[in-house]
C-alpha cells in the first residue's frame, strides 16, 4: 500500500475547534496514486469528527488498510466519505472504532444534513468541581491528612478528564501534540509532583473552557446547518388519477406538478404552471421585499410563498435545487483556505513542537547544569505545555471565515472560498459589464415625439402595431409600450422586414415605415433638424426609430436600456469605499459614455469583444490594481476569468454561475458588492486581531511562566480564555 498522499483540493471543508496542533489536512485526500475505477464510496457519519485532529487520525488509520483509495471529510456535517475496492464497510467502521471513534453507515446522499449539536453532560463536570473545590479548601486546612487532598483531587480529575486521557493517549500513539495530549502530560505531571489540587482544577476548568467552546462553535456549524431546514420534508404532489397527495419531498421527480398554499415554504425548485402570488426569496437571493411571481416564473426551494396558491412544475431533484448547491459551495467554499489560514496552520505545526522541545529543556537543563531546583522548573515545564499550545490561533481562522461565509449566504452572496473572502478588501478598481449588470438588460420605449401634428395620438398605435410584427428587441420595447398603454392595434397587411433597416406594411390603404436612421437616408426623407434630433437622443445613448409615410417622417421613437435603480447607490458605495470603476461593454461608445455619466462609472469603454475586456482587465493589472469582474453574460467570461475575483450577477437558478464565479450574487443587486467589499474588510480585521490576542497572550504568559510566576490554573485560564474570545470575536460576523 502506498503511503497516503494528500492534496489540497477545490472541494475542502476545513473546520476546527480544539485541535492544536493538528495538521489542517485537506477534505479530499487521495490515499493511491491511481483510482482503479472499480471503487465504491461509502458514506459514515462520525460525530466524534468535528476538527482536523480526528480527521488526522482517520486519515493515518485508514491509510494503512489496502483497497482505501480516497477519503471524503465533511466536517461541518461530520461526515466521511470512504472510496474501496472491498465488499463491505465493516473493516471500515472497526478501524474508526479503534480510535475511539464510531462511525454510522448512511445510505443515501441527501442523509447529510445538519450534524447534531454537541452533547455534553454536565452533572458530572458539576460533580468534580465540587470535588476540585473541596480539595483546595481541605488542602489548606492545618489538620486534613494528604491522603484526603489527593482522594478529591483524583475524583475530580476522574470525574471529568477521562475523555480527555482517552483522547490525548490516542494522539500520542499517533505522534499528535494536539490539546489533549498537552493537557494529559501537564496533569499528569502535576498529579506527579503532588500538585493534586491544583491538578484537579485544571482539569475542571479545561472541560468546562471545551464544553463552553463546542456549545460557541456549534453556532458557526448551524449557520450552516440552519440554511438546509429551509426546505421543508413533505409536498404536495399531484398523482397520476389527478389526487393530490403528501410526498417526501426527496421522493418527488422532476417534472412532477405540485401545490403550494399561501405561507408554506416552497418545497423544490419549479416553474409556475398556475396561479399568481408574491414570493419572499430572501433565504435564496437576499432580496428584502417579496418578488411576484406569474406562471412562467422560477420558483426557489426553501423560499416561502406569501399570498395566493400555486402550483408549480418541479425543474431540479431536492439535492439539485438552488439551495442545495448554495450548501454545497458553502461548505466546499471552506476549503479554499484563505492566506491567514494557511499562514496559521503551517505556523502551528511548527510552533507546537518546538515549545514541547523548550519545555523539556525547561524541566531538565535547569535542575542539571544550573543548580535548580528539580520541583520548580518541572513545574514551570507544565504551566509552559499548557501555555504552548495554539489553540486560539487555530481555531480563530476557520471560525471567522465559517461565520463570514454564513453571514454573506444570508445576504444572497455566495462566497466560492475564504481565500475570495479574505481577498476582497484589497481590490481597488472594479471593472463592470453593462447590460444585465448596470442595467435592466431590456430596451424600454423612453421617448416618443411627434413630428406631423395630424398625427397627434395616432403615432404611437401606428409605430406599435408595425412593431408587433417584428421580434427585434427594439421593435418589441415600442409594442410593449402601447400594449401597456391599452392601445388598439391596426391589421398590417404586406408586411415585409427589412434587414438591418426596419419593416414596411400597410395599414388601412396606406404604406408605413418604421425603422432607423439608415433606412430614413436611403428613402430620402432626412433632414438637418431631423439629423440634429437623432443626434442629441443618440448621444444619450438611445436608439431611436421612426415612423414614416410616402410625405416623410410621422413620429420619432427613442428606446433605451434602462439603469437599475440600484446601480447608482451601489457605485457611490464603492467609490466610498476606495475603490475605482469602468464599465466595458460591446455597445457604441455614445451609448457606454451616457450609461456612465448617468450611474457615476469614473470611465467607460465600448466597442469590445470578449478579448478586448480581458485586455483591459490585464492593462489595470499592469498598472498595479487589484481587479474585480462583474458580469452575467458568456462573453464576459475570459474577463472574469482573469479578474483577481470575478463576481457572477443573477445566479439563483443558474448552474454554471453558481459553479463558475468566485462570487455569486444571488439576484441582480449590484449593492452586494460593496456589501461583500466590507464584510472581507470586517473579516480581514478580525483575523488579524484573534491573531495578535492570541499571539500576544501567549508571549506575555511564556514571559512570566520563565520568570516563575505563573501557575497551571492561569495557564488554562490564558490558553482557553483566549480561545472562547477569539470564537466570540469571528461569531460577531454572524450577527444581522
Amino acid at each position: 500500500m502506498n503511503q497516503p498522499v494528500s492534496h489540497e483540493h477545490k472541494h475542502a471543508h476545513d473546520h476546527a475547534h480544539s485541535c492544536c496542533g493538528a495538521k489542517a489536512a485537506p477534505a479530499l485526500v487521495q490515499l493511491t496514486e491511481k483510482a482503479s475505477g472499480k471503487a465504491q464510496l461509502s458514506r459514515f457519519r462520525i460525530q466524534a469528527m468535528d476538527c482536523p485532529t480526528e480527521q488526522t487520525l482517520i486519515q493515518d488509520k485508514l491509510g494503512k488498510l489496502a483497497g482505501i483509495e480516497q477519503l471524503e471529510f465533511n466536517l461541518i456535517n461530520r461526515v466521511l466519505g470512504v472510496h474501496h475496492t472491498f465488499a463491505g464497510t465493516l473493516e471500515i467502521e472497526r478501524a474508526i472504532e479503534s480510535l475511539g471513534m464510531k462511525a454510522e453507515p448512511l445510505a443515501a446522499e441527501g442523509e447529510d444534513k445538519a450534524a447534531e449539536p454537541s452533547k455534553t453532560r454536565w452533572w458530572p463536570l458539576a460533580l468534580s468541581g465540587l470535588a476540585a473545590v473541596a480539595a483546595e479548601v481541605v488542602h489548606f486546612s492545618v489538620l486534613a491528612p494528604e491522603w484526603l487532598v489527593a482522594a478529591l483531587a483524583l475524583a475530580a480529575i476522574l470525574g471529568c478528564g477521562l475523555g480527555t486521557y482517552k483522547k490525548g493517549w490516542i494522539a500520542l500513539k499517533n505522534r499528535n501534540l494536539n490539546i489533549n495530549a498537552l493537557m494529559s502530560i501537564a496533569v499528569t505531571g502535576a498529579v506527579l509532583i503532588g500538585q493534586w489540587p491544583e491538578a484537579a482544577m485544571v482539569m475542571v476548568l479545561f472541560t468546562l473552557a471545551e464544553l463552553i467552546e463546542a456549545r460557541s462553535l456549534d453556532r458557526a456549524r448551524n449557520a450552516i446547518g440552519g440554511l438546509m431546514q429551509l426546505t421543508p420534508d413533505m409536498a404536495t404532489v399531484q398523482q397520476a388519477d389527478g389526487q393530490w397527495q403528501d410526498v417526501e419531498v426527496r421522493d418527488v421527480a422532476i417534472g412532477a406538478r405540485v401545490r403550494v398554499r399561501p405561507g408554506e415554504r416552497i418545497g423544490l425548485d419549479g416553474e409556475v404552471v398556475s396561479g399568481q402570488s408574491s414570493v419572499d426569496q430572501a433565504p435564496i437571493t437576499g432580496e428584502s421585499l417579496p418578488v411576484e411571481k406569474a406562471v412562467g416564473d422560477k420558483l426557489f426551494a426553501g423560499t416561502i410563498n406569501q399570498a395566493g396558491a400555486l402550483e408549480y412544475r418541479v425543474t431540479a431533484g431536492a439535492g439539485q435545487s438552488t439551495l442545495a448547491r448554495i450548501i454545497k459551495a458553502v461548505e466546499e467554499a471552506q476549503g479554499a483556505r484563505a492566506p491567514t489560514q494557511r499562514f496559521v496552520d503551517t505556523f502551528s505545526r511548527i510552533y507546537t513542537p518546538v515549545v514541547f522541545a523548550l519545555a523539556l529543556a525547561v524541566a531538565i537543563i535547569p535542575p542539571l547544569f544550573m543548580a535548580g531546583a528539580w520541583f520548580d522548573w518541572i513545574y514551570r515545564a507544565l504551566v509552559l505545555l499548557v501555555v504552548a499550545c495554539p489553540c486560539a490561533l487555530v481555531i480563530s481562522t476557520p471560525v471567522t471565515i465559517v461565520s463570514g461565509l454564513a453571514a454573506a449566504a444570508r445576504k444572497g452572496i455566495l462566497i466560492k472560498g475564504g481565500v475570495y473572502l479574505e481577498g476582497g478588501r484589497k481590490l481597488d478598481y472594479l471593472a463592470l459589464d453593462k447590460t444585465g449588470t448596470i442595467t435592466h438588460g431590456k430596451p424600454v420605449q423612453t421617448d416618443a415625439t411627434v413630428l406631423e401634428p395630424l398625427f397627434e395620438g395616432r403615432a404611437q398605435a401606428l409605430a406599435a402595431s408595425l412593431a408587433a410584427r417584428s421580434d427585434h428587441p427594439v421593435s418589441g420595447a415600442i409594442a410593449q409600450f402601447a400594449k401597456a398603454q391599452n392601445l388598439p392595434l391596426s391589421e398590417v397587411s404586406a408586411f415585409a422586414a427589412l434587414a438591418g433597416r426596419g419593416v414596411r406594411g400597410d395599414i388601412d390603404g396606406e404604406t408605413y415605415h418604421l425603422g432607423n436612421h439608415r433606412l430614413v437616408e436611403e428613402l430620402g426623407l432626412c433632414s438637418p433638424e431631423l439629423e440634429a434630433q437623432l443626434d442629441m437622443l443618440e448621444r444619450q445613448g438611445k436608439t431611436v426609430v421612426l415612423l414614416l409615410d410616402r410625405s416623410g417622417p410621422l413620429a420619432l421613437f427613442a428606446v433605451a436600456d434602462t439603469v437599475k435603480d440600484s446601480s447608482r447607490q451601489a457605485i457611490a458605495e464603492l467609490h466610498a469605499l476606495g475603490i475605482k470603476t469602468v464599465m466595458l461593454t460591446g455597445d457604441n461608445p455614445h451609448t457606454a459614455e451616457a450609461i456612465a455619466a448617468q450611474v457615476g462609472i469614473d470611465r467607460a469603454e465600448g466597442n469590445l469583444l470578449p478579448a478586448d475586456k480581458l485586455a483591459t482587465i490585464e492593462q489595470l493589472y499592469a498598472q498595479g490594481h487589484r481587479v474585480g469582474m462583474v458580469g452575467d453574460g458568456i462573453n464576459d467570461a475570459p474577463a472574469l476569468a482573469r479578474a483577481e475575483i470575478g463576481f457572477a450577477m443573477a445566479a439563483a437558478g443558474t448552474d454554471t454561475a453558481i459553479e463558475t464565479a468566485d462570487v455569486a450574487l444571488m439576484d441582480d443587486d449590484l449593492r452586494k458588492i460593496p456589501a461583500f467589499v466590507r464584510l472581507s474588510r470586517q473579516s480581514a480585521a478580525i483575523l488579524t486581531q484573534n491573531i495578535v490576542l492570541a499571539l500576544g497572550i501567549k508571549a506575555l504568559f511564556l514571559a512570566i511562566t520563565f520568570a516563575g510566576m505563573a501557575t497551571l490554573w492561569m495557564a488554562v485560564f490564558a490558553d482557553m480564555g483566549v480561545s472562547l474570545l477569539v470564537v466570540f470575536n469571528g461569531l460577531r460576523l454572524l450577527r444581522k
